[in-house]
């Protein structure tokens, strides 16, 4: 019960499905259920993993998945299924049984007093009767949902533990950055970097930053660290242009700024955040807002203080000569008057 079934290419194959089936990528997904045939998964085994990730990415996605299974079974002629899970014991206590594997799981006794409702949900449901069916070992599962939840945003605390989790249920360090090997080995750069922070988090080492978001973070903007409050980092896209992804940390912003001899144009793509002109009301970031910011006007942008903040920027009508004249910070008490 403490060790994968899965060889590696198996692991890796069971990790790419996982994450798609988070990812909401059914296309991608299709191809990997293909890989896992491949690789000498079972049409049960898929169905197995699918069905359990419905307590972690939710029903519409797990169904989904489940309904791309189907169509790739078809697709490819396979009919055989594959052995299914043993039948439960008679008198089998379901509340008993996942009590004893979230305290293995956790390493302590759990409970969730803020809500007894979901502290059942989870012993009774997920840790009993979802683990106890012995078509995956509880290595398996949780190498499937760690995967599930690399792929999702917003969830790291979780991803943590889960990683914690794993490792209680025997997966090892080579099988864990294994999942990260076969993530990036599919080009799934942020999903990869998700599993990684959270590995590294997990063991008490330094966590790498990652982008809060598909758009690339770059790397430290220390060029211009002097002209901002808080950490930003510069991606360039395209030289030759000038276009660059500039990624503020939450409470991040520039000082007071004006471009001589340019217009500047900024994309909102990620997260939230604030741009000001001088006298004027700030507006609100969010992604898909655009804003062109007419030469010589003071203003300053970054991200709300709740929120990272993403922005694609690029100067627009250059004259020769063109320069940016940085002014006084944004203080505190200008700062937290944007609302």
């Amino acid at each position: 019960m403490h060790t994968l079934s899965f060889n590696a290419q198996q692991s890796a194959a069971m990790t790419a499905i996982a994450c798609h089936e988070a990812r909401g990528d059914q296309s991608s997904l299709s191809l990997a259920i293909a890989d896992g045939f491949e690789a000498g998964l079972t049409a049960n085994q898929i169905k197995e993993a699918l069905s359990q990730l419905y307590a972690y990415t939710g029903f519409p996605r797990s169904l989904n998945a489940l309904g791309t299974l189907q169509k790739v079974m078809q697709e490819h002629g396979i009919a055989e299924e594959g052995a299914d899970s043993s039948p439960l014991p008679a008198g089998f206590d379901a509340l008993k049984q996942g009590t004893e594997v979230q305290t293995r799981l956790t390493g302590q006794a759990f409970d969730y007093t803020f809500c007894p409702a979901e502290d059942y949900y989870l012993k009774a449901h997920l840790f009993g009767d979802i683990f106890a069916r012995d078509l995956l070992t509880h290595a398996d599962r949780e190498l499937v949902t760690v995967s599930a939840l690399s792929g999702l945003e917003g969830v790291m605390p979780q991803l943590i533990a889960h990683v914690r989790g794993a490792r209680n249920m025997g997966v090892t360090e080579e099988q864990l950055r294994g999942i990260v090997t076969s993530l990036r080995s599919r080009s799934l750069e942020m999903e990869a970097l998700r599993c990684e922070a959270a590995i590294a988090a997990a063991s008490g080492e330094q966590v790498p930053v990652t982008s809060p978001s598909a758009w690339p973070l770059g790397q430290p903007n220390t060029a211009y660290a002097q002209y901002f409050i808080g950490q930003s980092y510069l991606a360039m896209l395209d030289p030759a242009i000038g276009l660059c992804n500039v990624t503020f940390e939450p409470g991040c912003r520039n000082n007071w700024h004006i471009h001589h001899g340019a217009q500047q144009v900024l994309l909102c793509v990620s997260g939230r955040g604030w741009y000001q002109e001088w006298g004027k009301a700030p507006v609100e970031l969010r992604p898909g807002v655009t804003i062109t910011i007419p030469e010589g006007v003071k203003h300053w942008h970054g991200a709300a203080a709740d929120s990272w903040m993403q922005h694609l920027t690029y100067h627009a009508n250059a004259k020769p000569g063109n320069s940016n004249e940085w002014l006084e910070p944004v203080d505190d008490e200008q700062y937290c008057k944007v609302k």
